[in-house]
């Protein structure tokens, strides 16, 4: 027998790490490629959370498998940072710490669908969503919002969007891949209208809450009546560049937070018990390392931004969080360089890849086939040659 699944058949391979994959192919092969298509910080993770992992191991008091839901200490600093920074009143209870984010979302939507069921999604959105939703074998919804909006969907369209089979929105803010936030307004306004349906659920992405560049990041299950209806997912992996410490949760009402546990304790049971030492270091710990991160990606988006700028054809939007920029590069589109014509964002960023060295990841697989998404999780000087190389190539195009 070789057939798969259909729930597996009907999703498809992260374009993210595909794009990956293929720039570390050309790399094997002594190329110089500049790779912006992982959304992966290029900062060492701060010193005093790896000294945490180390005295955990040091101690070897955390050898045994941890409680599924994540060390009570954990999921009480992680309730109490809610209750400081973002007024939102979470408990240990309402806290279950995954492997990454990317399960975080998986095990709420494993949760909380049925066959038939819809979430609307926001679109641009993050690669995952898309999947995720199918493979919990409900239906995703996309609403879009367009560079021109700064690709921040209405509540307006979102109230038109919904249907008596809807049965949660999901979004991230900021977002991967546009970089944009919602502000308190907008939010408030999309709490409104979630409000008006008593069965519809929000599931808010705020993996990238402290590369935010607005001076306030606003989480919608802070206003009335919101916290029973918002699933919050978070992690480790951008604020404190713990990628691979892989390290995230959800905060959410308790009989949600319950069953994220059962769907957790049947698939990976708990995470890594050094890893969970790490993240409490870096939740109770110095935040001065993030802080002077964001610094350093705030300057690095005006550099790309206004080299960009400089580009005929590209059209940005200026981000106010997370490490992208979402182009649009339609313009592109029918053009060719003599042996090569570009049809769609699949084909310019292969084109880009094999003529300037520069990895990207094609818009489409975030919900807009006008766009290509371009990290700027990277050194300046790497920003800045990427830039040249990218302005060569897309110039020779006629």
């Amino acid at each position: 027998m070789t057939t798969l699944s259909n729930r597996i058949n009907a999703i498809e391979e992260s374009a993210t790490l595909a794009m990956a994959a293929k720039a570390r192919e050309f790399k094997s092969k002594g190329i110089d490629v500049i790779s912006l298509s992982l959304g992966e910080p290029d900062f060492k993770t701060p010193q005093h959370i790896c000294d945490a992992a180390k005295k955990a191991i040091d101690d070897g008091k955390y050898f045994a498998y941890p409680p599924v839901a994540g060390y009570q200490d954990l999921r009480e600093a992680l309730a109490a940072k809610y209750q400081k920074e973002n007024n939102v009143p979470y408990k240990a209870e309402n806290i279950v710490v995954s492997n990454g984010a990317k399960q975080s979302i998986a095990n709420a939507m494993l949760a909380l669908l049925n066959p038939g069921d819809e979430v609307i999604v926001f679109s641009p959105y993050w690669v995952s969503y898309d999947a995720l939703v199918r493979l919990a074998e409900a239906t995703p919804v996309m609403i879009k919002g367009g560079i021109e909006s700064d690709f921040k969907v209405t509540a307006k369209q979102l109230e038109a969007a919904i249907t008596p089979k809807t049965k949660a929105i999901i979004f991230s803010s900021p977002c991967n891949p546009t970089g944009s936030v919602f502000s308190r307004k907008e939010l408030q306004d999309i709490a409104d209208v979630v409000l008006k349906h008593p069965n519809l659920l929000v599931i808010a992405d705020e993996i990238y809450e402290h590369i935010n560049f607005t001076g306030e990041q606003v989480s919608i299950a802070s206003f009335p009546g919101m916290f029973e209806r918002t699933i919050t997912v978070n992690g480790f992996a951008k604020g404190f560049a713990m990628t691979g410490w892989r390290v995230g949760y959800i905060a959410a009402p308790k009989w949600i937070a319950d069953g994220c546990n059962k769907v957790q304790g049947q698939v990976t049971s708990a995470n890594c018990s050094i890893a969970q030492r790490a993240a409490l270091a870096a939740i109770a710990g110095d935040i001065t390392p993030t802080n002077k991160m964001v610094e350093e990606y705030r300057k690095r988006r005006d550099i790309v931004y206004n080299l960009l700028k400089e580009i005929p054809g590209v059209k940005a939007n200026y981000p106010e969080g997370a490490f992208y920029f979402f182009p649009d590069v339609s313009s592109f589109y029918g053009k060719s360089d003599g042996t090569k014509t570009i049809k769609n964002g699949d084909d310019l960023c292969l084109y880009l890849l094999e003529k300037a060295h520069v990895s990207l990841v094609p818009g489409g697989a975030f919900g807009d086939e006008a766009c290509v998404r371009l990290s700027y999780a990277a050194s300046e000087s790497d920003l800045r040659e990427a830039m040249k190389r990218l302005k060569e190539a897309l110039t020779a195009l006629k």
